[in-house]
């Protein structure tokens, strides 16, 4: 099989190729916009020659030397180490396609390097200010005008979610992909599809089992036909989306100068932390979790160790 003739052919059968692959809409959403933006900078790019002019770019005309370009410029533009490495994946997974299904002769970003990821330790909250902040919308709430339904409605949905996100520790595509027939009210239990579509149970607290029953009891208020069986949803009544559920977190954080700025993910961090420090073992964590190692697990081991030290350095009188 021959590639395609332009760029914009071949990355639309790499998308449909990532979806056969069952990899997740996040992943390959992420993927295909760094493959774009790989070819527009390539396509546009002083003193490229030919390959400035986009109309005539095709995949077989890039070799190493326009991706290391490619990652300069990210690199001048201050990205993250993260954000690097994930684009580095996705060119290297899209060349692959290219060399596998359309007899492409070689991959360009085989040699491509993964740069080392940062050592900082994610920012957690103490447990005084987690409970804090997923107590705060009731705060909010009892100050707030009642008359409206609808807006009575959203205070308790935002209570629900972040109490679930911090009971629970799931990312916050878990939590918004969730169904109501995914949670086991009997058992206090959630299942959640994860990465690579694997699913796992989780367990939550009273806090968040009163929390979620009271949101259920209103849900009808944003209920309608695009809702499906979506747990959570937003005002219009489809399912709520990740950035909604940042902004709310966010938002509530805010009210607590005292309190690193967090989102969901910094919830999860806390959560993880917090357990680790209430004598959790560290293999139930990554189960919680949903990790595949336990490498990504063991990140919570220095996050306590770190906050030993800061409690020694504070209280010890000859720190």
């Amino acid at each position: 099989m021959t590639l395609p003739t332009t760029i914009a052919e071949v990355v639309s059968g790499y998308a449909d190729h990532l979806r056969s692959r069952d990899v997740s809409a996040h992943t390959s959403r992420a993927y295909v916009a760094d493959v774009s933006d790989f070819f527009d900078h390539t396509a546009h790019s002083p003193g490229a020659g030919v390959k400035s002019r986009a109309t005539e770019l095709q995949v077989s005309d890039i070799d190493l030397n326009d991706l290391r370009s490619w990652l300069i410029t990210l690199d001048d533009a201050g990205a993250a180490k993260s954000t690097v490495a994930r684009k580095i994946a996705a060119v290297k997974s899209f060349f692959a396609y290219c060399v596998n299904q359309h007899g492409l002769s070689n991959n360009p970003a085989a040699r491509l390097r993964t740069p080392k990821k940062d050592s900082r330790l994610p920012t957690v909250l103490k447990p005084q200010q987690a409970a804090d902040l997923v107590s705060r919308e009731r705060t909010v709430h009892t100050e707030a005008d009642n008359s409206d339904p609808t807006e009575a409605a959203k205070w308790v949905r935002d209570a629900a979610i972040l109490e679930m996100l911090y009971a629970t520790a799931v990312r916050v595509s878990e939590l918004t992909g969730l169904n109501r027939g995914d949670v086991d009210h009997q058992r206090s239990m959630i299942t959640v599809l994860g990465k690579g579509n694997k699913e796992r149970r989780v367990p939550y607290g009273k806090p968040a089992q009163a929390a979620l029953q009271k949101w259920l009891s209103l849900r009808d208020t944003f209920a309608s036909e695009s809702s499906g069986d979506a747990l959570f949803l937003g005002v219009r009544g489809g399912r709520i989306g990740a950035r909604q559920v940042r902004e709310l977190v966010h938002r509530y954080g805010a009210a607590d100068p005292s309190a690193p700025d967090i989102g969901p993910h910094g919830l999860r961090h806390s959560a993880a932390t917090h357990m680790l420090d209430g004598g959790a073992d560290l293999r139930q964590i990554q189960e919680l979790l949903g990790h595949s190692t336990m490498s990504s697990t063991q990140i919570y081991t220095h996050v306590s160790m770190q906050r030993l030290q800061e409690t020694y350095r504070q209280a010890h009188p000859r720190a």
